[in-house]
C-alpha cells in the first residue's frame, strides 16, 4: 500500500478532495533539485477537512473512475 502526504487544494466535490503531493528530484543531466507535484482525487467519507490542510493519504481499491486514495490522517493546518 502506498502512503503519501500532501496539501488539500480543492474541496468542491461531494465526498472528494483534491490533494497535491509534492517532492524534490534531481534533474537527470544537471543534477539541480527540481520540485515536482501530482494531484490525487481522494475520498473524504464524511471527514471535516479544510483548504490548505496537510493530510496523509493511503492507496485503496478503486472507489470511482478517478478515486483510488482515502484520507488516512489529517494534520494541522498549513500556515502561509
Amino acid at each position: 500500500m502506498k502512503t503519501l502526504e500532501g496539501v488539500i487544494v480543492s474541496l468542491k466535490m461531494q465526498n472528494t478532495a483534491v490533494v497535491e503531493v509534492a517532492w524534490r528530484t534531481p534533474h537527470p543531466l544537471y543534477k539541480k533539485l527540481m520540485k515536482k507535484s501530482k494531484k490525487y482525487k481522494v475520498d473524504t467519507s464524511g471527514l471535516d477537512l479544510s483548504l490548505g490542510q496537510i493530510v496523509k493519504i493511503v492507496e485503496t481499491k478503486p472507489i470511482s473512475k478517478d478515486k483510488h486514495f482515502k484520507v488516512l490522517d489529517n494534520k494541522k493546518k498549513e500556515s502561509k
